[in-house]
C-alpha cells in the first residue's frame, strides 16, 4: 500500500510540475532565447523533487512545448529546424514583401490543418497568446507573442514539410535587421484589426472549420502585406 501511495504521489507531483512549468512558459518570464531555469533552479522555485521536474520536462518535450540541448539547457517551443544557416544566407537577398508572399502560400494551409488537429487545450493556449499580443505595451513584446502564436499553429498542424518551410520563413523574419521593417506594418491603428483577425483565426480553429481557418489566416496575412506595402511606399 505504501508503494502504491508513493507511486501515486510521484505521478501527482509530476502533473503539478507540468502545470507549473507551463505557467512559467506562458507567463512571459523567459528571456528572448526562451531558456528555462535549470532543473536545480526549478526544484528550488517550485518546491518539487528533481525526479518530478525531470519527468515533467520529458513530457513537455514529447508535446513539443520545450526542447533540450546538452550543455546549453532547456528552451521553450519546438526544437529549431536545420534552417538557421540557410535563413542567414538568403535573408539579405529577400525583401519583406517576398516574405509575405511566402507566408500567404504556407500559413493558410497550416491553419486549415490546425483546425483539423487542435485540441481544446491547444485552443486555450492560442487564446492566451492572442490576449498577450493584444495586451503588449511595446512592439517587441507584441512581436514575441505574435510569433509564438503563429509557431503554435504551425506545430499543431503537424505536417513536417510545411513546418520546415514555415520555419525557414520564420527564421528569416527573426533576423535582427528585419525588426524595423516588420514594425512599420504594425501601427496603433492596425492593432485592433490584427487582434480581431487573430480571434477570427482561433474561432475557426476552435469550430474545427478548416476552410474558415484557411480564409481567416489568409485575410490576416493579406492585411499585413497590404499595410507593409503601403508603409514602405510612404517611406520611399
Amino acid at each position: 500500500m505504501n508503494d502504491e501511495v508513493s507511486s501515486r504521489k510521484q505521478t501527482d507531483n509530476t502533473s503539478v510540475a507540468v502545470a507549473k512549468i507551463r505557467r512559467i512558459i506562458d507567463g512571459g518570464e523567459l528571456g528572448q532565447d526562451g531558456r528555462l531555469p535549470t532543473e536545480r533552479e526549478l526544484v528550488d522555485r517550485l518546491g518539487l523533487g528533481r525526479h518530478s521536474i525531470r519527468r515533467a520536462l520529458e513530457a513537455l518535450e514529447v508535446e513539443g512545448l520545450v526542447w533540450r540541448q546538452q550543455g546549453k539547457g532547456t528552451f521553450a517551443g519546438p526544437r529549431p529546424r536545420i534552417v538557421s544557416g540557410l535563413a542567414a544566407e538568403i535573408s539579405g537577398g529577400i525583401d519583406a514583401l517576398a516574405v509575405m508572399e511566402a507566408r500567404l502560400g504556407i500559413e493558410p494551409q497550416l491553419a486549415a490543418l490546425c483546425a483539423r488537429r487542435a485540441t481544446g487545450e491547444d485552443v486555450d493556449r492560442m487564446r492566451q497568446l492572442a490576449s498577450r499580443i493584444e495586451g503588449a505595451s511595446e512592439a517587441d513584446e507584441s512581436e514575441v507573442w505574435d510569433g509564438a502564436l503563429h509557431r503554435l499553429i504551425a506545430r499543431i498542424a503537424d505536417n513536417p514539410l510545411l513546418t520546415v518551410a514555415f520555419s525557414l520563413v520564420d527564421e528569416v523574419r527573426s533576423v535582427e535587421a528585419w525588426h524595423a521593417v516588420r514594425t512599420v506594418a504594425r501601427t496603433e491603428g492596425t492593432r485592433e484589426l490584427y487582434a480581431a483577425q487573430h480571434v477570427a483565426i482561433i474561432d475557426a480553429i476552435d469550430a474545427r472549420d478548416a476552410e474558415a481557418a484557411r480564409q481567416a489566416m489568409f485575410d490576416h496575412l493579406k492585411s499585413l502585406s497590404d499595410n507593409l506595402r503601403a508603409s514602405l511606399e510612404d517611406r520611399h
